[in-house]
């Protein structure tokens, strides 16, 4: 393939320049071209230019050429025309398909753009020659996006283009020797699945199914992968009928999974075995809403029960802790799926229980992040079995009694998960165990959750005490402020007066989370004086989060509230011998200011703060001068003018320099405020 532009051929071709090659060999000057024939010649000349050299790119040696060309090809295509692009162009792409895998991967992109350029959907199955090469390559980004242009140009296809070009594409593919390109057979027979006609429907399972047992793990790990997504078209091509005796789920796919899902697998194959379990349940719950509860909806559930659910269960027991923490990270999502399937909880729950208690600390923290997940699955079990005592035999035990719900079971187990040896474990249980609380209700909140989250807020790491306090709002709504603050109170007390400093910045940090939870008459009584308290703290960071506190108060409470709670306590600090305790003051000073209507913070707190610009320590002075910058947005024209500017001009002529240079950048900043003020109004 090699284009070649010949303007003078192509415009008398077009019949936009008329002249003969005689009159062009004996007088130029004779030649008589229209002006505007001219103008558009030159236009194709340049676009059929363009379309020339990104195709010598192509061709070239230069890497970074070929991949810029190939990014290329749309452009190139509407350049050459329909007829030149279908005849041409793609047979060269086809025939050149053994360049850089760089160069490929966006040649694949190309492709899927290119359904415009070839004369659109009658002709998009052209496209798919130079494609099934590239879904064959041995990298895989190419494939990928191979796969991605194919999926594209499928949905363009005519149905009867589909059915011949497109199908048989897809069975070459999953029949071919190099096993690269039954890896991408895998993924277009899934999704492609929907638009082929009955009989194809079978062959192309039939397809699947040999690539789910091919030789290669590769393959069969790719296949594991779009086994649930094939079942799920199958139900919607199919319908109720897919799940009866001679269906496609009982001869073919439940074989598949069993065998997918097998010991003899590798790790990368049996990984799949819980995602595919959840697409299972969606499917057969998809076939019982399809149908009334008939024969046949039964025993597909029945089928779906005694051989889907041990599958996943056995998961549980895998040799692989990946494995096994896959099926706690999904676990969730089984649940959700098959929860409306009659006896599959009874399989499912004790099976997430031992995931509790799985020996690998990973597959413990993945399991219980799903805790409260899993407990608002509306289902019943049945009660867990009496624990046997020490010797007994390993017996299995015939459970009777009144079934519950499936949170009344599970919260059993947070006890136990409170003294688990892993801090990851206790942190994740600390992130979820009070989302029990609308599942389990009040009375069983108060007697079987309360305890252990008490147990997790006195934990020796910071992280799993902080985690409860960050949730305590979900608790306070089920068993209400009093009995939240006998219960928990206490603890949080503990956690505040912590002899490490980190500790109380942590705790300090979700204070104004526990005023919005505890309400402002009991955080009068039982916190404010700590608040209050940690602004004398020796620890700088401490106090300064302190101040940082009052203001998110004050916001959350009112400043009518701060006036009567914060202003006092923070009169006597300011008057402390310690310097460093005065310099907290302004600073919780100005930082209230900012919260408070403008009208109380002008006669509330300016008059304090300007007070203590006379302080006899330059630190204090030169914070005063910061603090009235933030206090500015609150004070008024006048305020401004007759009470802090002569503050500032004193502090502007102050001893110490530093004093001096905040002073008059207070100054600067006040004074381009007021200029940008007038300019608006």
């Amino acid at each position: 393939f090699f284009l070649r532009i010949d303007l003078a051929t192509m415009a008398a071709e077009s019949g936009e320049v008329k002249v003969s090659a005689q009159e062009i060999n004996n007088d130029d000057s004779m030649m008589q071209i229209d002006d505007t024939s001219a103008m558009a010649s030159g236009l194709y000349a340049t676009e059929e230019e363009e379309a020339s050299r990104v195709i010598e790119m192509l061709r070239g040696e230069d890497l970074s050429a070929r991949i810029t060309a190939a990014n290329q090809l749309d452009s190139v295509a509407a350049a050459l025309g329909e007829e030149r692009t279908r005849d041409e162009l793609l047979p060269f792409l086809t025939d050149g398909a053994d360049d850089e895998d760089e160069v490929l991967a966006a040649i694949a992109i190309s492709l899927g753009k290119m359904v415009p350029h070839v004369g659109g959907k009658s002709y998009a199955h052209k496209l798919l020659p130079p494609l099934e090469i590239l879904l064959s390559v041995e990298e895989s980004t190419v494939r990928d996006n191979a796969g991605k242009s194919a999926q594209i140009i499928a949905s363009a296809l005519p149905t009867e283009f589909f059915h011949t070009d497109y199908a048989d594409m897809l069975a070459r593919l999953a029949t071919k020797e190099w096993f690269t390109a039954r890896m991408s057979a895998c993924g277009l027979i899934a999704s492609g699945f929907t638009r082929l006609n009955a009989i194809q429907h079978e062959t192309h399972v039939q397809h699947f199914a040999s690539l789910c047992r091919d030789d290669v793990p590769m393959v069969r790990r790719v296949a594991a992968q779009h086994l649930g997504k094939l079942l799920m078209s199958v139900v919607e091509a199919k319908g109720k009928y897919c799940a009866g005796p001679d269906g496609m789920l009982t001869t073919t796919f439940i074989a598949l999974y069993e065998e997918l899902g097998s010991s003899e697998q590798p790790d990368s194959v049996r990984l799949q075995t819980t995602e595919n379990c959840v697409y299972f349940g969606m499917g057969m719950t998809l076939v019982q809403q399809l149908g009334t509860r008939d024969d046949l909806n039964v025993a597909a559930s029945n089928i779906l029960v005694k051989r889907i659910l041990p599958l996943i269960v056995s998961t549980i027991d895998d040799r692989s802790w990946r494995v096994r923490w896959t099926a706690a990270s999904k676990f969730a999502e089984v649940v959700n799926a098959f929860a409306k399937l009659e006896g599959a909880m009874d399989s499912l729950i004790p099976a997430y229980e031992k995931l509790l208690q799985d020996p690998e600390a990973e597959v413990r923290t993945a399991s219980t992040l799903n805790l409260s997940k899993v407990a608002k699955c509306d289902s019943t079990v049945l009660p867990p079995p009496p624990e046997r005592a020490n010797g007994e035999e390993d017996e299995e035990v015939v459970v009777e009694g009144p079934r519950i719900s499936v949170g009344q079971r599970l919260v059993k187990k947070v006890t136990a998960l409170t003294e688990d040896d892993s801090e990851n474990v206790r942190a994740a249980l600390a992130m979820v165990a009070a989302e029990l609380a609308p599942v389990l209700g009040k009375d069983d909140t108060i007697a079987d959750l309360v305890p252990p989250i008490l147990l997790l807020l006195r934990d020796t790491t910071s992280e799993v005490r902080l985690n409860v306090i960050s949730s305590l709002d979900i608790l306070n709504e089920v068993i209400g402020v009093d009995l939240l603050s006998q219960s928990l109170l206490p603890a949080i007390l503990d956690l505040a007066e912590d002899g490490k400093w980190r500790i109380r910045l942590a705790i300090m940090q979700h204070i104004p989370l526990l005023a919005k939870q505890l309400g402002k008459n009991f955080f009068n009584e039982k916190l404010i004086t700590l608040c209050v308290g940690w602004l004398s703290d020796d620890i700088s960071s401490i106090r300064q989060a302190a101040t940082e506190n009052l203001k998110k108060l004050t916001q959350i409470f009112g400043a009518e509230w701060a006036i009567i709670y914060l202003i006092p306590s923070l009169n006597e600090i300011r008057h402390n011998r310690s310097y460093l305790r005065r310099l907290t003051a302004v600073q919780a000073f100005t930082l209230i200011a900012t919260a408070m209507e403008s009208e109380l913070a002008q006669t509330e707190v300016l008059p304090i703060v300007l007070e203590m610009a006379a302080d006899e320590v330059a630190n204090i002075r030169f914070n005063v001068a910061k603090g009235l910058e933030k206090m500015s947005p609150v004070c008024d024209g006048l305020v401004l003018e007759l009470q802090i500017h002569p503050v500032l001009a004193l502090l502007a002529e102050d001893p110490d320099r530093d004093v001096r240079f905040y002073a008059k950048k207070t100054m600067g900043f006040l004074e381009k405020e007021s200029i940008q003020a007038k300019t608006n109004t």
